[in-house]
């Protein structure tokens, strides 16, 4: 007989994202077991870049101190175009470019918008890191555990999983669950949803190695090497992980060598580095494999009560604009709090459908801006899709500025549309936003009252709804509506209150959008989800009350609330 299991979330996949989700869960107190067929990570580091928006994530979830150290200063990795590692190098490669065409000066400074710097380690490095801490915080991590069945009915959703080495089978019972279970997903291949996008691309074949006598070509600043340009036709793609680690990756379509034997490995790398004469003791090859690169953006993330994210709900291939991972973990802290929410029974499962109405169309977004750079644009020229020839996006915007449309946003008149009266764009800088319901709150630097010791607006969200303001009668106000709606970890924050002062006097009303006596609501995933710019003579109280129960769809709530 199985063996039965009950809790309230199943997550299936344990790579990056289904990690992510799991520690996100258990950081909301959300009981959640992880199922994962492969009893550790993959040989193969994958990805490498996470960035500012994603350490915030993973440090609002107590990551933050284990990722200390490991923080890149100077942007994304740099690009070249070379015949080879040792032949001629014909210049850089930026993922984007300033609009005359001319080289940046300097990288975009991503610090000026967030308290935190991205970092650049290995997929296979930080996975333990959110093992421990997921687990830490109570998940339960059931690796070498292949789901072999599942099924959902009105009141859950039950998966049967069968462990690889014991042949042991168990039955977990929850009431919802999350698939990253990859672009191959064989979830949500059941639940029958399309996908569209601009399809597969190409396949490439890889080899990950150790080799001494080539880290010296790291010293002029670049990490990737674009390998092009070539008599022999060769082409690839070379790349370190920093740790003395590389991977060199070349399309099979132009190799139709199916030998992989440790020769032709070597061989490849001494023709990808320039460097014949390498030895066999100098280069340690640790694996091979095959990957599908692409682009697919599933018709829905969610079918009843399961959900789809990372690459089982959009397969974004490897960029420096960090749009692939990093995607996938913002997926999980966006559903973690909403499940979170519905399975303490603080709102509606209506919460759970702006899950698919605000990831969707930032997935959407930076999947055709990355057929529109350089990095990609060429293998797709004669593709088409209705995101082709898209307006390139700035870094900073696409970083801290994509904005949701949901029903949990509530919009003020002030925020339909534009200055000029047109539709909103897809993203924007914070500082242009202005504290617009639908965006990340903004990063400000403050300080603690009394003290000189710094800190951020950031520093205040991520575990519960907040109303933030100057206006410091704000808090009574914030006291009862949160009460009313049944939120007992409500929070007031007042900017040059008691607590917290602006270091440069006025950032806050620039950022926020804010006159002296406005407030804004802001979700437990650091997302603005309403505001009021002044505070208005009567019916104070009911305003917040009723943008609350909007954007939280607490349990109990009229329809037009």
């Amino acid at each position: 007989m199985d063996e039965t299991v009950d809790t309230a979330v199943i997550v299936v996949g344990g790579s990056l994202v289904g990690l992510s989700a799991a520690l996100f869960l258990s950081h909301w107190d959300v009981p959640v077991i992880l199922l994962e067929r492969h009893p550790g990570s993959s040989a193969h580091p994958r990805a490498i870049g996470y960035t500012s928006r994603t350490i915030e994530l993973l440090r609002s979830a107590g990551v933050e101190s284990a990722l200390e150290g490991i923080s890149w200063k100077n942007g994304p990795p740099r690009r070249i175009a070379v015949e080879s590692l040792a032949g001629k190098w014909h210049g850089e490669q930026h993922w984007t470019k300033p609009g005359d065409g001319k080289p940046k000066a300097s990288p975009v400074d991503f610090r000026a918008y967030s308290p935190v710097d991205g970092i650049a380690v290995a997929q296979d490095v930080i996975e333990p890191i959110l093992r421990s801490r997921a687990t830490e915080l109570g998940a339960k991590l059931m690796l070498g555990y292949g789901v072999t069945g599942w099924d959902q009915d009105d009141s859950g959703v039950s998966a049967t999983a069968v462990n690889s080495n014991t042949g042991r089978q168990i039955q977990v019972r929850a009431k919802y669950l999350v698939a990253c279970d990859g672009g191959r997903s064989p979830i949500r291949e059941k639940l029958g949803i399309e996908r569209q996008g601009v399809g597969h691309v190409r396949t490439l074949r890889s080899i990950l190695f150790r080799c001494p006598p080539i880290e010296k070509y790291l010293e002029h600043g670049y990490k990737q090497f674009s390998i092009e340009g070539r008599d022999d036709g060769f082409g690839g793609f070379l790349t370190t992980y920093g740790d003395g680690r590389w991977m060199l990756a070349w399309d099979i379509k132009d190799d139709t060598s199916t030998v992989v034997d440790e020769t032709s490995q070597r061989d490849k790398v001494r023709k990808a580095t320039g460097l014949p004469s390498l030895h066999d003791e100098d280069i340690t090859l640790l694996a091979t494999g095959e990957w599908d690169i692409g682009g697919h953006i599933a018709d829905s993330f969610s079918s009843g009560r399961i959900f789809l994210a990372g690459d089982a709900a959009h397969t974004l291939p490897p960029n420096r604009g960090g749009y692939g991972a990093n995607t996938g973990i913002a997926d999980a802290h966006n559903l973690a709090w909403k499940l979170a929410s519905v399975v303490g029974g603080h709102s509606r499962r209506e919460l759970l459908d702006t899950y698919d109405a605000e990831r969707r169309p930032v997935a959407q977004v930076r999947h055709d801006q990355i057929f529109a750079r350089d990095d990609h644009r060429r293998a797709v020229l004669d593709r088409e899709w209705p995101g082709k020839d898209v307006e390139i996006l700035d870094d900073v915007a696409m970083e801290f500025g994509q904005i949701y449309r949901s029903e949990g946003i509530v919009l003020g008149a002030e925020d339909d549309e534009d200055s000029n009266g047109n539709g909103l764009p897809l993203a924007q800088k914070p500082e242009v936003w202005k504290g617009r319901p639908g965006i990340r709150a903004p990063h400000l630097v403050l300080r603690r009252r009394g003290t000189d010791e710094p800190c951020s607006t950031l520093d205040f969200f991520g575990k519960s709804w907040v109303v933030i303001s100057k206006d410091e009668s704000w808090q009574v106000e914030a006291r009862d509506a949160a009460k009313v709606a049944g939120f007992p970890n409500f929070q007031f924050v007042c900017i040059g209150g008691d607590t917290v002062v602006e270091v440069e006097e006025g950032q806050f009303a620039k950022l926020f959008g804010l006159g002296a006596s406005g407030a804004a609501l802001v979700r437990p995933d650091g997302v603005i989800a309403w505001r009021v710019i002044e505070k208005p003579e009567e019916g104070r109280r009911e305003s917040l009350e009723k943008a609350l129960w909007r954007a939280s769809f607490a349990v109990g709530s009229q329809s037009e609330g």
